[in-house]
């Protein structure tokens, strides 16, 4: 079993970004179905966004399966809590802008890109038919996360803040779509061929700030409090619940 390093090592790197694939890729051999990061990253950004904490012993089985073992993964592990505390910083800083430094920024691959900016004859016919869009898989892990836990996501009772709720899904919803314009620019490298179009951009921009928007709506209402039910009242007719063996309408019915 692999041991954390120390905390607060800073913001996570490409080399810890890379190390989170690995592990996944070696679940992977024992699960088919164990998800890519991007998918992970919607789906932890959704935890964050939730309106209630939910606990990893909750959260695990749904994403990574029922044998995962957290303790006999805790890089693995530790290196997710990192993203988590990361995350809910950038949607806890009051940001303006896109360009702001302390904006949260999904961490999305330009998939399409990548394999456009190999060398021709690396490519095989067909390559890039059928790949995901730029953020496409991080949005299906976000939706994937709502879709478990529905009564966490019921819209509010005040009409401003359901409506709120309702376009910043979606924003998150619209980009589990195929990006359908003109590619534009490359995600991938500066000086890449085009794989994205500027729609997609603005796409991906509107579904930020619908992450933003979801922190802020679910933290200023607070956890989700059940109505209290008044329990059913014995038939007049039925034994009277205190045990004295009177019927209800002769005990604790009567008057």
């Amino acid at each position: 079993m692999t041991h954390a390093p120390a905390p607060h090592p800073g913001p996570l790197t490409p080399e810890d970004f890379d190390l989170l694939d690995a592990e996944l890729d070696l679940l992977r051999e024992q699960d088919d179905e164990i998800p890519q990061w991007e998918f992970c990253e919607g789906f932890l950004t959704a935890v964050v966004c939730m309106r209630r904490e939910v606990p990893p012993e909750e959260y695990w089985p749904v994403l990574l399966g029922e044998s995962f073992q957290p303790m006999a993964h805790m890089e693995f592990v530790w290196r997710w809590r990192r993203r988590r505390d990361e995350i809910a910083l950038a949607l806890d800083q009051p940001v303006e802008e896109l360009e702001d430094e302390r904006t949260y920024h999904p961490e999305a691959l330009d998939t399409r890109g990548a394999i456009l900016a190999l060398p021709a004859q690396e490519r095989a016919a067909g390559d890039t038919d059928n790949l995901p869009a730029y953020a496409q898989v991080w949005a299906l892990g976000f939706m994937y996360a709502v879709e478990n836990w529905p009564e966490d996501w019921l819209p509010p009772r005040d009409q401003e803040a359901a409506a709120m709720l309702d376009a910043a899904l979606e924003d998150i919803v619209a980009l589990t779509a195929g990006d359908a314009g003109e590619p534009a620019v490359s995600m991938y490298t500066e000086d890449g061929p085009p794989s994205v179009s500027n729609e997609r951009l603005d796409a991906v921009g509107a579904a930020i700030w619908a992450v933003y928007d979801l922190r802020q709506l679910w933290r200023s209402l607070g956890p989700r409090i059940d109505p209290l039910r008044k329990a059913a009242e014995p038939g007049r007719n039925d034994p009277c619940p205190c045990g004295s063996g009177k019927k209800y309408k002769k005990c604790h019915g009567a008057g």
